[in-house]
């Protein structure tokens, strides 16, 4: 029989408790539900002892973790560091472990996620053969990640054994996987024993420092029959963090000699020799999954894909896969090549068309021996689960299209408008007549992964890693959505609430999640997700994370997304305004206001134009007519009715407005008796209408409704899903956290360990103008603009009020802020963001660009690579000189070279 004791340094407050899990039937197998509850030993640590026979067939390891239950029920795990005792290598009857907690969100634990292990620590991966125990009494493990070249963790103590401090005899541990271990005998030793773990330089052999805090301290209580091993998590050292800098710029963005009409995959690698000659060591890209939905320039929208999981065709590089003996086709492909990119910015329908047409010639040549390569079975079996269903709904729309802007989505497909899985097995049989209209979508999957893998993997190489992004919704006309639609809800679309940059709101038109069915897997679509991610990026943005805590629901029948709530959320109850002293009547608060007074405010002289689609009433009051309740029937009458005009924008604009002028939306089937406020009720006329008192109670309401009730709620939402999609996955994760932001959102993303992201100009402290970059946490990303934003120099030139007191109080800098965004402004502000302490700070390189007055646009409004007020915009920004041509701009690259250096962002 064994007896293991595990010892767990962890302080609690009352009613507070730990659980340990482990992979064996006695401490529940892993599963969190069947974890053992430990015992409160003291105030500084928990215990738990486990006996366990010699009959229970044990593995030769035991690997657990423990687990933090709170007064509120909720359980968090510590995250999984590979504790672990080696039963094969003991043979003393008694364990002893004493643990150190590891805390998600422990700056340290970054490094050991993938793109610090594989590429940015080199020294990460040197590990040495585990030694043999016999004879020893005590094993100390701890962490080290950021160790230089040539050096090795080494421990000193207050015993002979461990040379009573003399730092000319350091102790050297060896790296076993990511712990740096050492064995040892302590049977004689003092029962009170102090030490330390230090650093030496294994190179020039001498002792280099200590750790920072207090000694350590271990009671010896051993002798020969027992086996001690003590997790000591990291080494202490305060200042040491590793940070790096990064540029950020969309794959369709980029232009080489080389590319045809708009950047391509093979261009990463030109952009990747960019960043390292600068000192970088990140690429941040927006999404790049298939968005090919209508055929038309909107599917130039990169977060609304088709396809979680497959890529988009505009990224191929058609010239390396065209046989070079079809000289005639290599012809065509310069001649287009050179036609496209003399223009400014990406002709998506051009391009597309004419990649599927030599797509198309070139599968019809290659497909015999295609289908019978290695490496693309080996690509098709490991792919299979999305790569087939994707190919068929791409064949089928493609067929049932009426044409350009004229698709039909999935349930218009008749026989297949519902997903068969044995059917669709059927249709995607090669022996098919028409199988080649499915099989050209499994070549052109295969050579953007090749294209794609061969891009990162040049990128580890050379020390970059390469961040993608995940974006929050999906398209309501997708693959997915066609496989799974009980993994959404279709008759919600997503969304976020009105801001400065979006003043109606934003209705992003993706069908909302379902959750409850997606945890009944244990989020298995999202943990596919994540793992297709990986075969490519080391790290990730997920869009919109505040989705995971809440998401901003719109109704279909809605267009702006102002009419849109929060989901989930908890409502007001009805008898919550009598108890306010509100008078609740349901026509007035929950039905559109419309009076001749509302009408006149509105549309002034021309209010008789709206009386058209109204309804008046007796009391002076006016409805709306059947035929017009809804945006969407709005939006569709117009359409009909002469598309886009001045008049009809005007008329559709006000209408809108109108059915949006209510204060309460009802509760889903709560019979009218719980209410959704409408966000931003003060700009409305109906509540301006309304007598102060009301006004000011319900005011009162609104406020707890969106800024109080709701925290703790949304905080176990979060709780349910982030921990175990984290868990899923090595990546580093960097949550997009901006807009509406929850109080709870900053905790959450700080027990997890998920990087926030910091920009400027929208600070998340209230009653700040812009954000400092030099108060960023170090778990974050920083940034002076996104691909949502005007970059530094349009943004310069939008506000002139705005930017005076930027230039005066953010900057420092007296008198008259300069006009135009000069030069010297632009580097201020990037020098200004790569000294904070942030460990990423990242920039568009439109921004970077920006820095030399020979190479910068010279209108920068051209630069901007989304308007999030636009609902339909077409993303087509390109860089106006090729990336070859960057490489050679010796003034800015030293320039800038010289910047990251000297911020200590250019580690090794």
């Amino acid at each position: 029989m064994v007896k293991i004791h595990f010892y767990i340094r962890f302080s609690t407050r009352f009613g507070q408790s730990l659980l340990l899990s482990g992979n064996i039937p006695s401490l529940g197998n892993k599963q969190a539900g069947a974890a053992v509850l430990m015992q409160y030993l003291n105030d500084n640590f928990w215990h738990y002892t486990l006996e366990l026979n010699d009959t229970d067939n044990l593995p030769a390891q035991i690997s657990y973790t423990y687990l933090f239950k709170d007064t509120n029920g909720l359980t968090a795990e510590e995250w999984d560091d590979n504790k672990t005792i080696n039963l094969a290598a003991i043979s003393t009857p008694e364990i002893s472990v004493t643990d150190t907690w590891n805390f998600a969100g422990q700056a340290e634990n970054a490094y050991y996620t993938s793109p610090f292990q594989e590429v940015l620590l080199p020294q990460a991966k040197k590990t040495a053969k585990p030694q043999p125990y016999n004879g020893y009494t005590h094993l100390f493990k701890v962490k080290a990640p950021l160790l230089k070249k040539d050096e090795a963790v080494c421990i000193l103590g207050s015993t002979a054994e461990l040379n009573n401090w003399d730092t000319g005899k350091a102790i050297l541990l060896q790296k076993e996987s990511e712990w740096w271990t050492i064995k040892t005998d302590l049977s004689e030793a003092d029962f009170y024993i102090a030490y330390k773990y230090g650093i030496y330089n294994t190179k020039k052999k001498i002792f280099v420092r200590y750790e920072d805090g207090d000694n350590r301290l271990m009671y010896n209580n051993n002798g020969k029959t027992k086996f001690s091993i003590l997790h000591d998590g990291f080494i202490h050292f305060n200042a040491s963090k590793w940070r790096g800098a990064g540029v950020a710029i969309p794959v369709f963005s980029l232009r080489s000699a080389n590319s045809l009409g708009t950047g391509e995959f093979t261009d990463l690698k030109l952009l990747v020799d960019w960043a390292k000659m600068n000192g970088m060591h990140l690429i941040q890209l927006l999404p790049v999954n298939d968005t090919t939905d209508t055929n038309t320039w909107k599917d130039s929208y990169p977060y609304n894909a088709i396809s979680a999981f497959a890529l988009h065709p505009l990224y191929l590089n058609v010239e390396i896969i065209t046989p070079k003996g079809n000289t005639e086709l290599l012809k065509k492909i310069k001649e287009k090549a050179r036609q496209l990119n003399k223009k400014t910015d990406v002709d998506y329908e051009a391009v597309l068309s004419f990649k599927w047409r030599v797509i198309k010639e070139i599968y019809k040549s290659q497909k015999k021996d295609f289908f019978q390569h290695k490496d693309y079975r080996n690509f098709f079996d490991a792919n299979k689960q999305w790569l087939l269903p994707y190919a068929v709904y791409s064949y089928l729309r493609d067929k049932n299209s009426k044409g350009k802007d004229k698709t039909v989505p999935y349930p218009g497909w008749e026989e297949y408008a519902v997903f068969n899985a044995p059917a669709i097995e059927a249709l995607a049989d090669p022996a098919h007549k028409h199988f080649d209209g499915i099989g050209v979508y499994y070549f052109v999957q295969y050579h953007l992964h090749v294209q794609l893998k061969a891009a990162t993997d040049y990128a580890h190489k050379n020390g970059i890693i390469v961040k993608g992004d995940i974006p929050i919704g999906v398209s309501r006309n997708s693959c997915d959505a066609w496989m799974e639609p009980g993994l959404f809800h279709m008759d919600m679309q997503a969304g976020a609430p009105p801001d400065d940059f979006a003043v109606r709101g934003q209705n992003w038109g993706f069908p909302t999640y379902n959750w409850e069915r997606m945890k009944e897997n244990n989020f298995k679509w999202w943990r596919r997700r994540f793992a297709q991610m990986s075969a490519y990026f080391d790290a990730f943005r997920i869009d919109h994370i505040l989705g995971f805590f809440r998401i901003w629901s719109v109704p279909t029948h809605a267009v702006e997304g102002l009419m849109g709530h929060f989901v989930p959320a908890i409502p007001v109850h009805i008898n919550e305004f009598a108890k306010s002293g509100i008078t609740f009547e349901y026509s007035r608060f929950c039905q559109p206001y419309i009076t001749d007074t509302v009408l006149e405010e509105l549309f002034g002289e021309k209010k008789n134009l709206l009386k058209a689609f109204l309804e008046e009433h007796a009391d002076g009051t006016y409805t709306l007519k059947k035929a017009f309740t809804t945006q969407s029937q709005v939006e569709a009458y117009f359409a009909a009715d002469g598309g886009i005009t001045e008049d009809n924008v005007m008329l559709q604009s006000a209408l809108f407005t109108l059915i949006a002028n209510i204060i309460l939306f009802d509760a889903e089937e709560s019979d009218r008796q719980s209410f959704h406020f409408r966000i931003d009720i003060e700009s409305t006329s109906s509540f301006r209408h309304l007598d102060q008192q009301t006004q000011s109670a319900l005011k009162n309401l609104y406020i707890d409704y969106f800024y109080r009730r709701q925290d703790d709620f949304w905080a176990r939402e979060a709780l349910e899903k982030l921990p175990a999609l984290k868990k899923s996955t090595n990546m580093l994760i960097c949550g997009e956290d901006l807009g509406m932001v929850p109080g709870c959102v900053p905790e959450i993303m700080r027990i997890l360990g998920l990087l926030s992201l910091e920009i400027q100009r929208m600070p998340k402290q209230p009653g700040r103008e812009f954000f400092d970059p030099a108060s960023a946490p170090y778990l974050s990303v920083i940034t002076p603009s996104t691909h949502d934003m005007s970059t530094i120099r349009a943004w310069w030139e939008e506000n002139r009020e705005k930017t005076q007191r930027f230039f005066n109080n953010e900057m420092q800098h007296p008198g008259t802020a300069p006009y135009y965004c000069e030069p010297w402004i632009d580097k201020a502000i990037i020098i200004q963001h790569l000294y904070s302490p942030a460990m990423w700070s990242i920039f568009q390189l439109q921004d970077l660009m920006g820095i030399d007055i020979k190479i910068r646009r010279e209108n920068p409004k051209e630069e901007r690579i989304n308007d999030p007020s636009v609902a339909r915009y077409y993303w087509r920004y390109r860089m106006h000189v090729p990336l070859e041509q960057l490489l050679k701009e010796d003034d800015l690259n030293s320039e800038l070279s010289s910047y990251i250096q000297s911020s200590g962002r250019n580690e090794k």
